[in-house]
């Protein structure tokens, strides 16, 4: 959620803290703020709303900085409760991502030891208990290490004091980062905030506090000093950027054929590569994830069971967590982009306990789920800045035909066909976006519609509920999908001329029937737009609108008309003048429960 940055090293860090929080804007905030040590002075900077720029002056020319952008959980939006907080004599700064779930207690004592408290946040507890441990003669880095035995919960945190030269982070179930740039270091809460400087990262690890002087670095857990890998983020800067795109969702849309053929090449080669050892003695599998992640999910669980007869359970992590359990020859696959998804890595932690075996599906190499579950698959889409997942549903989805193809039970010839089909999907979702112009002026069209609904059947209702997300996400418009057979049971009430209905018609086993609950819509007199196949002849009569979508195997049905969908909200959410990349409220990273 928030963004952390800290800096030491030859550069102005008043500049190197801004430069890289206006790179983790995409993970949503409401206010931020940065800290310069210069000379024997801790400068503090907040504000509420976007990232501006700080006058020279105001922050000095000092080396050493940490900044913030805080997306609020305790304590509304003001410049009191933006980070960094500091102590009672304003001698040591903290910036915190996570939840301090014991902070109320710590407070309280620490009130009550004359310690006096100027914000709402949990946060504030930090610089106190490290401005406590120092009073009674420990140095530094010693305080920050007796102050995290005392918190309960997650954080990342960077530290900063007036007396020293150091820069201090820490990581726990909250995501941290080291890069490692020459004669300069940084710490952040991703990869993209040091990315122009240096593409050397360490992923720190859960327990792990990193202390940098102008020596260098060391990295200590659990009072024991430990050496972490540096890894090369094989990402530009020119990756994190627009590239002349107006939004990084439009640019990430566009990306999606190239993502796709990166993702091919990771598994298939002449035939499909992956090691499926992780289904071995298994007698179902059970999916976790959140939001888009858990549409990718319900697409899995379609094609897994289509093509290889497997029990397929798909299960919100955060309900997970509370009361399901699954078997212990269950396998457990974790969908999360980020890698940092609070309640995945939770329900993966739970899968682990009882002994199922646990897979993870992740974007980012180094993230906290690839150091929980027993195997790893990562997708290829490169790094994706907009809050609204686009290119990393996509190739979800890629792996997911991909492990669905390998475990199959189908004719070899089938399963040719299948991967030939895969192999040109690229080409169909470039045709796609030659069509942008009239998915363009349909999405003017529906722009002034408040609410809508979104209607599939078999593969086509997770594309429906991915839809509608995606539609909310941006534009604001209130949007819910729905297996088409249900509108009877409910939703049938809300039809008319202000509830407009995207249909997802897919030429598969559902399609008569399909046809036959877009026919009792439009006879409530709601606008349809359909997404249809380009050969399907018979939908136009009965809608108000057609998408055409290239024709492929239906099975591949999730990838054609899940972009459609995409374009679709991006050009509604334009048309409405949105935020489109950073939407109200919503963080890309949602890293507590």
């Amino acid at each position: 959620m928030c963004g952390i940055v800290g800096y030491f090293g030859f550069r102005r860090a008043d500049k190197v803290a801004i430069s890289a929080l206006k790179r983790l804007e995409y993970r949503g905030y409401d206010s931020w703020g940065i800290a310069v040590k210069s000379g024997n002075e801790l400068k503090i900077y907040k504000k509420v709303g976007a990232i501006g720029e700080v006058k020279d002056f105001e922050l000095g020319e000092g080396k050493i900085s940490l900044g913030h952008t805080r997306w609020a959980t305790h304590g509304k939006p003001s410049e009191v409760n933006a980070h960094p907080h500091t102590d009672c004599n304003d001698e040591i700064a903290v910036v915190h991502n996570g939840i301090i779930s014991n902070f109320q207690k710590l407070r309280e004592k620490l009130e009550r030891e004359g310690h006096e408290f100027k914000s709402e946040t949990d946060t504030e507890v930090i610089p106190h208990l490290i401005e406590k441990y120092c009073k009674k003669g420990l140095s530094f880095e010693k305080a920050v290490m007796e102050a995290i035995k005392e918190l309960e919960g997650s954080y990342a945190f960077v530290a900063l004091s007036k007396n020293e030269d150091k820069l201090i982070g820490c990581r726990y179930k909250s995501p941290l980062i080291l890069g490692v740039g020459d004669g300069e270091f940084f710490l952040a809460s991703d990869v993209p905030a040091v990315l122009e400087y240096t593409n050397r990262v360490i992923y720190l690890e859960d327990g792990d506090t990193v202390i940098i002087t102008k020596d260098g670095y060391e990295i200590i857990n659990n009072g024991v000093k430990v050496e972490r890998k540096v890894e090369t983020v094989p990402w530009s800067l020119e990756d994190a950027e627009r590239g002349g795109y107006e939004h990084f969702m439009l640019k990430e849309i566009h990306e999606i054929p190239r993502v796709i053929e990166d993702t091919l090449m990771e598994y298939v080669g002449e035939e499909i590569t992956l090691d499926v050892s992780f289904a071995a003695g298994i007698s179902e599998i059970v999916f976790v994830a959140c939001g888009t992640s858990y549409h990718a999910s319900l697409v899995g669980k379609y094609v897994i069971e289509k093509l290889t007869g497997i029990p397929v359970r798909v299960e919100y992590a955060s309900e997970f967590n509370y009361h399901d359990v699954p078997f212990s020859r269950s396998l457990v696959i974790g969908i999360t982009q980020s890698g940092e998804t609070a309640d995945t890595l939770e329900a993966l932690r739970k899968a682990k306990r009882i002994g199922a075996k646990t897979l993870a599906i992740t974007n980012v190499l180094g993230s906290s789920v690839t150091r929980i579950a027993d195997y790893i698959l990562y997708t290829r889409a490169g790094p994706e800045i907009s809050v609204c997942a686009t290119k990393t549903f996509i190739a979800q989805l890629i792996v997911l035909y991909v492990i669905a193809l390998r475990l199959s039970t189908i004719p070899r010839s089938e399963i040719e066909d299948l991967i030939t089909e895969l192999r040109i999907l690229p080409a169909k979702v470039e045709k796609i976006l030659d069509n942008e112009e009239e998915i363009r002026k349909i999405a003017e069209d529906i722009a002034n519609y408040d609410n809508m609904i979104y209607i599939g059947r078999g593969l086509g209702y997770p594309i429906a509920l991915e839809g509608a997300l995606k539609m909310k996400e941006i534009s604001y418009i209130h949007a819910e999908g729905y297996p088409a057979g249900e509108l009877k049971h409910g939703p049938f009430a809300l039809l008319g001329k202000e509830m407009p209905v995207i249909a997802c018609v897919i030429m598969d086993d559902t399609y008569d029937v399909m046809l036959s609950n877009v026919k009792e819509v439009k006879a409530r007199d709601s606008p349809v737009i359909a997404v249809a196949d380009e050969r399907d002849e018979e939908v136009e009569k009965f809608v108000d609108y057609v998408i055409r979508v290239p024709s492929t195997n239906p099975i591949f049905a999730p990838i054609t008309y899940s972009v459609v969908l995409q374009l679709l909200a991006y050009y509604t959410a334009k048309k409405r003048g949105c935020e489109i990349d950073k939407p109200r409220h919503l963080a890309k990273s949602v890293t507590v429960e």
